[in-house]
Parts: C-alpha cells; structure tokens; sequence
C-alpha cells in the first residue's frame, strides 16, 4: 500500500469510530516499526496495523559443509527505501484472539 493513504484511512478512523486503542511499536531486531489503531466498527472490534520496514536489498548466507556446524543469514537493507503492509484483525470472541482478515472476507 501506498505511504500516503495511511494517513487517509487513520484521520477517517478517528473521525468516524469509536477509537480503543492506539500507539506505536518499534522492534530493533527486524528493524520494523508498527503503528496499530483499535476501534468498534461496523463488523465489530477491529485492529489495522500499519508495518513499515526498510527494503531488502539482499542476504548474504554464511555456512560450513561441516556436520553440526551452524548457518547464518545477514540481511542487507536499503538506506532510502521502505516497504509500507497494512494488516486488518477481527476480535474473535470465541478464541479471545485477533484474526487476521483478507480484503475477500471483509467484501472488499
């Protein structure tokens, strides 16, 4: 998805819905930043989740054809790129958990 409509979507949100949660997420390991809105909706408790992540460039694989010995994987990331994924969750009350939805379940 495009950079410029989360933005969009989220002022449409906070206008619109009742908002139950909101905030940001950041994970240094993956070099991934998370901004999560929750809110009541038309088909319920929803959460949108908006993922940005610097683009992978490349991995570089370091291994040994020795038995036992171990493998591993340096990323290389791109220092002006990102990539942007939006993600939809369903609060299941049944399972008590977030569901990830798809734009087919939702009719989109």
């Amino acid at each position: 998805m495009h950079p410029d409509k989360w933005p969009e979507i989220k002022t449409k949100i906070l206008s619109g819905f009742e908002v139950l949660a909101q905030g940001e997420t950041a994970c240094e390991e993956r070099l991934e930043n998370t901004e999560y809105l929750e809110f009541n909706g038309p088909l319920g408790k929803m959460r949108l989740e908006w993922i940005s992540r610097p683009k992978v460039l490349g991995k570089k694989t370091h291994y040994s054809t020795r038995i036992g010995s171990n493998v591993d994987v340096d990323y290389i990331y791109s220092e002006d790129e990102a990539t942007h994924t939006l993600k939809i969750y369903k609060w299941d009350s049944s399972s008590n958990d977030w569901q990830e939805q798809n734009a087919k379940t939702l009719g989109l």
